[in-house]
């Protein structure tokens, strides 16, 4: 598949190339892909540069790959009858193998009979009494030459029969042979057009899956930013800060936002479909002005509900990764992604892909290493700003009659997000970190 090809190539280019992989995430999320790397792809492989093709390419690809496959089929069903239709006995062809055979078959009698008369003559003229007379000798030998003359004359008919015939049936199975080589053809094109088909609605599909289907305009009204440390100790906590702002002409509803963090492979890791991306993830916890305790995201919930955020309003989010002690030193990465209900209630997204990057520094050894904070325990963040990014807006976000109110939102419920997870965490170790922000609107209608 097209778009699967370009990620595909981005996994490989993370891993081998860093420029390729800090410019992958927001270029997907933008749907199309800035230049991050002057290096010509190798020779058989996508360029992961490649623009990605827009929801309407994808839609006018649909049409004429069907457009494509009914002809086929069309074509395929005209092949087939005609074939069909030498074997009728009706068929000019047929009639005409029907009309020399029955030709052939009469001459094959008529100089059976000629030549029983050639041999009856024969014999007549080699039985003559001694004492025959010169007219019977004559009459005889008269008979004899007739006979021969009707009998060449016959066998040459016969011939001429048998040559009609077998031109006819040659000129027949010619014709079914090319008519069965034209429905092999169309059963090619057919299948052909088949595999078209499906490659183009799996393109549409996995386009909507991973959130494509919202148009480029509505990517531009929701901004999220992440800041935070560039080292991280092993077995020590880090905290980050998190906004998200709105940037639209008006309300958007239902805006939600997931933090995820892992390390990245190290050097000379394979990275592959089967690797293992749980010893990869590093735990998120978040805590706001609304929240004041540490809560972490998990398999069900896996974002912040937000809620509403008038125009020009934001919401602050404290964010803080935990490293296990035992973590190697190395490099991480923690990244965020936010969403809402667009305008007409279907779907939107953010306008970019907030992502930070940091060193993961080795537990220091010969001193006893802090044991991380429980989720449980209760802290006390710093408070988020209680202005809404503009004059009209009295709270984090919200107008004073619109209260935002980040809660964690469970997978499933009117969800935009994806379950983030280790899913969100491979796609970004492999530099196509956007993708894993697809929204499953079925599953919110459904839910």
């Amino acid at each position: 598949m097209k778009i699967r090809r370009i990620l595909a190539t981005a996994v490989a280019a993370a891993v081998t190339t860093p420029v390729v992989f800090l410019s992958a995430a927001p270029a997907f999320a933008d749907t199309k892909p800035a230049p991050a790397s002057t290096q010509k792809p190798a020779a058989g492989d996508e360029d992961p540069d490649e623009d990605m093709p827009s929801l309407d390419e994808l839609r006018a690809a649909v049409a004429l790959a069907q457009k494509e496959y009914d002809e086929a089929v069309v074509g395929l069903d005209t092949a087939v009858k005609a074939l069909k239709a030498y074997d009728k006995p009706d068929h000019p062809l047929q009639v005409a193998v029907t009309d020399a055979k029955t030709a052939a078959d009469a001459a094959a009698t008529a100089k059976t009979a000629a030549d029983e008369e050639l041999t009856k003559a024969q014999k007549a003229l080699a039985e003559l009494p001694a004492d025959a007379t010169e007219e019977q000798k004559t009459a005889a030998a008269d008979a004899v030459t007739a006979a021969q003359t009707a009998a060449t004359t016959a066998a040459t008919a016969k011939t001429a029969a048998d040559e009609k015939l077998a031109k006819a049936s040659k000129d027949l199975t010619e014709a079914r042979d090319a008519a069965s080589t034209v429905v092999d053809l169309a059963q090619k094109v057919k299948k052909s057009a088949d595999e078209k088909l499906a490659e183009a609605k799996d393109e549409l599909e996995f386009y909507e899956e991973i959130g494509g289907g919202c148009e480029v305009e509505d990517l531009r009204s929701l901004k999220v930013t992440l800041s935070g440390p560039k080292k991280v100790t092993a077995g020590q906590s880090a905290s980050f800060s998190l906004r998200v702002t709105n940037d639209a002409e008006q309300t958007l509803d239902d805006v939600k936002v997931a933090v995820n963090a892992m390390r990245l492979p190290e050097p000379g890791e394979v990275i592959d479909e089967d690797t293992d991306f749980s010893k990869h993830v590093i735990p998120v916890e978040w805590s706001s002005a609304d929240n004041l305790e540490w809560t972490p995201f998990t398999e069900k919930f896996d974002s912040i509900e937000v809620g509403k955020l008038v125009k020009g309003g934001h919401y602050d989010v404290k964010v803080r990764l935990t490293l296990p002690a035992d973590a190697p030193a190395g490099e991480g990465t923690i990244f965020s992604f936010g969403s809402y209900d667009k305008f007409d209630g279907d779907c939107g997204d953010d306008e970019q892909f907030a992502q930070t990057d940091f060193d993961i520094l080795a537990a220091e050894t010969g001193k006893p290493t802090p044991e991380p904070t429980p989720s449980e325990t209760t802290a006390t963040p710093t408070p988020a700003p209680t202005s809404g990014g503009n004059s009209n807006t009295s709270q984090q976000g919200g107008s004073s009659t619109t209260a935002v109110k980040g809660t964690l939102a469970a997978t499933g419920a009117n969800e935009n997000l994806t379950q983030l997870g280790l899913a969100a965490a491979a796609t970004v170790a492999l530099g196509a970190g956007a993708l894993v922000i697809g929204r499953r609107r079925k599953a919110g209608a459904d839910a």
